[in-house]
């Protein structure tokens, strides 16, 4: 039985392999060449082919990458309250006050003029944060330019010129069995590396509480501890290969596995927020599972390819192309799928408008479907993040796209995120809580939402969906 998962940071924190078309058009490190050319603000991208090194050379590889490693503190104003899945490591005073939350992490150096990616867990909430290079000797403030929950990560930025900087690898390539380093800042030690190899890849863990999680993380035994969160996990030349995540424990430190997010995904995410402020994900309308032992005789299905269609929204791209309920994806682009979580790596790759190609078992014959991916609003579009803030409420209001509320069944709905210290936090309500109506009325636009509430005083009832889907009613006291 897999061991209960945490993060790993001391922070308080409340897909790969597409088409030949799209890999060579598309492929996180061709997007990231493409970048370099057209945008001064970028990261650096190798082609990583494997490593061939005989002479395990760990030196080189500490050296080349440390450099780039900075440690993150960060201090939010909210509840100190520890949720004992996700939290184990954040630091408070005592459990279940309000006041300041110091907490901390790491985060990579991925251009020379001061970007910078860390977990989203790492800076969740956070009302401040303070970046610390790695000669300890310079100190900056950082912004937040994008975050994704469905990833957990995030990218910031700081005011600096001439930073030493990762190098991408192409985490596709990782082999299982080859030696990796993971680099970051566990238990508040600056800079610290630990060895080990790649156990495993495609790895799904359940740990992104989210509508959409995308979860294909590569698992390793280099031990990854508390503070080790948003640091890198890199190949024998140095260059990034993961985004150090979470472990696998039952007392919070390190037992022999940690997972880490492919760079491949990393890169991805990072361009699509510096462009838009917001991750570019296509979107199939249909719903994904694995198939275990039982489902595998039902289907007679013998080898381990596939994934079994769930559920296929009405009107969707997959409903029109044909696909139904109870056919298992075998192939996206002419690319083999095994699991759910290299079915998301996949898609993680693609955009809005990308054509694509899925390849299904129907009663044992092999039938194609091919269609254009639809972003979250039901059209093709780019898309560019619209989010209202409150300060006074202390959080930020963004209209629930048309995909997420068809698939929750209601017409109107405002997500609600970025929560730091107001009124929200002090209702309570979670991260990613959808609110349906305040006091029995529906609002279309946050603006008309945070007119109301930022006027509200007594006892109000509030109607919405937790981050896992659950629907509740709850009456409350606003202040």
């Amino acid at each position: 039985m897999l061991k209960k998962i945490v993060f790993v940071a001391v922070s308080f924190i409340s897909g790969i392999a597409g088409s030949y078309v799209f890999y060579k058009m598309y492929s996180p490190a061709v997007l990231v060449q493409d970048y370099t050319k057209s945008n001064e603000n970028n990261f650096e991208s190798v082609n990583y082919k494997g490593s061939s090194i005989t002479n395990l050379d760990f030196v080189k590889a500490s050296a080349t990458s440390t450099q780039s490693v900075v440690f993150i503190k960060t201090l939010s104003n909210q509840q100190n309250y520890v949720d004992p899945q996700f939290d184990f490591f954040s630091q408070f005073d005592f459990f279940g006050q309000r006041g300041p939350v110091a907490s901390s992490g790491s985060g990579v150096i991925i251009t020379e003029n001061g970007y910078i990616v860390t977990n989203y867990h790492v800076i969740k909430g956070a009302n401040t944060i303070e970046v610390i290079l790695n000669n300890k000797k310079q100190s900056f403030q950082a912004k937040l330019i994008g975050s994704d929950p469905s990833t957990d990560i995030a990218v910031l930025k700081i005011e600096a010129k001439a930073l030493p900087h990762i190098i991408f690898g192409n985490s596709d390539d990782v082999k299982i069995g080859e030696w990796v380093l993971a680099v970051g800042n566990p238990f508040n030690l600056t800079s610290t590396v630990t060895a080990g190899i790649v156990s495993a890849k495609g790895r799904n863990i359940n740990i992104v509480n989210n509508q959409f999680p995308i979860e294909s993380f590569i698992q390793t035994d280099a031990a990854i501890n508390p503070g080790n969160s948003g640091g890198a996990l890199v190949d024998l030349e140095g260059r990034l290969v993961g985004i150090n995540t979470a472990i696998s424990s039952q007392t919070g430190s390190y037992i022999g596995y940690g997972f880490a997010i492919p760079s491949n995904i990393v890169s991805k995410i990072i361009k699509d927020l510096i462009d838009f402020k917001e991750v570019q994900r296509g979107y199939t309308g249909m719903d994904i599972a694995d198939i275990d032992s039982r489902l595998a005789q039902k289907l007679n299905i013998s080898n381990n390819l596939g994934v079994y269609v769930s559920s296929v929204l009405a009107e969707s791209p997959a409903d029109k192309s044909g696909i139904r309920t109870g056919d298992v994806i075998v192939k996206i682009n002419d690319k083999e799928i095994d699991s759910k979580a290299i079915f998301d790596e996949y898609m993680a790759y693609m955009r809005p408008g990308d054509k694509a190609k899925f390849t299904f078992l129907r009663n044992g014959k092999e039938t194609e479907a091919t269609f254009n991916l639809i972003n979250k609003e039901g059209n093709t579009a780019i898309l560019r993040k619209g989010t209202i803030t409150s300060e006074s409420l202390g959080a930020d209001f963004q209209t629930l796209p048309k995909l997420e509320k068809d698939k929750l069944g209601i017409k109107n709905g405002i997500k609600i995120y970025n929560i730091k210290n107001g009124k929200i936090a002090n209702i309570g309500l979670s991260e990613g809580f959808i609110l349906i109506a305040l006091n029995k009325k529906q609002y279309e636009k946050p603006e008309e939402l945070i007119a109301d509430f930022e006027q509200l005083r007594g006892q109000v009832v509030m109607e919405g969906i937790m981050p896992n889907g659950s629907r509740m009613v709850f009456s409350t006291y606003v202040y």
